[in-house]
């Protein structure tokens, strides 16, 4: 629900029974989350920019990787600007935007979505059969969607050079000097005598 829009009850009512029947619709196929009247029950984004679609289809397995956005409008919110406030923020969400309008008001809104440059990649239209809502796709772009800008990754902080651990690192270790051990004394050899001469 636009936060600049208060409708009607009548058609707050209508609104939100359209959410939950798109809930029943997509039950099999995705985990769908709705945020139907002031409820912000599952996000799209990070705060403090997060968006609260009507309805977000995401995928089954763990990653819960968002597939799809939806919006719903009525009759009195397919305005410009509910078209600048929600449309134009929900266009740039990394996953397929698409719009539920009344059945009325299809012709509205692509002249809103054109002249406010709103990418939309369906929009579809609604009518009650009954008790039962039934929907139909009036518009598919076959364009591809703007590049969107990359978030800007926070700068890391350089990290001096680790230098490789040598043995002379750390504090130089004093060198102390070993006594010197004694090699124990030999027995000298004994001069040899000089010989004597036999006397005659």
């Amino acid at each position: 629900m636009s936060p600049i829009l208060v409708r009607p009850v009548r058609e707050q009512l209508e609104h939100d029974r359209i959410i939950r029947q798109l809930q029943a619709k997509f039950r099999r196929k995705y985990e769908v989350g709705i945020n139907p009247g002031a409820e912000q029950n599952v996000a799209v984004g990070v705060p403090p920019s997060a968006l609260y679609p009507d309805v977000v289809l995401q995928a089954l397995d763990r990653g819960r990787k968002v597939q799809c956005v939806v919006e719903v409008e009525t009759g009195e919110s397919v305005n410009h600007l509910e078209a600048l406030a929600e449309w134009a923020h929900l266009s740039r969400a990394r996953a397929p935007f698409h719009l539920y309008v009344p059945a009325g008001m299809v012709d509205v809104a692509r002249r809103l979505a054109e002249d406010n440059n709103i990418y939309v990649s369906e929009i579809w239209s609604y009518h009650a059969v009954g008790d039962q809502m039934r929907f139909t796709m009036v518009y598919r772009n076959k364009e591809a969607p703007p590049p969107q800008p990359k978030p800007a990754a926070a700068p890391r902080e350089a990290k001096a050079p680790v230098k490789p651990a040598t043995k002379d690192s750390g504090a130089k270790k004093k060198l102390v000097k070993k006594p010197a051990v004694k090699k124990p004394a030999g027995r000298k050899p004994a001069p040899k005598k000089a010989p004597q001469k036999k006397k005659k």
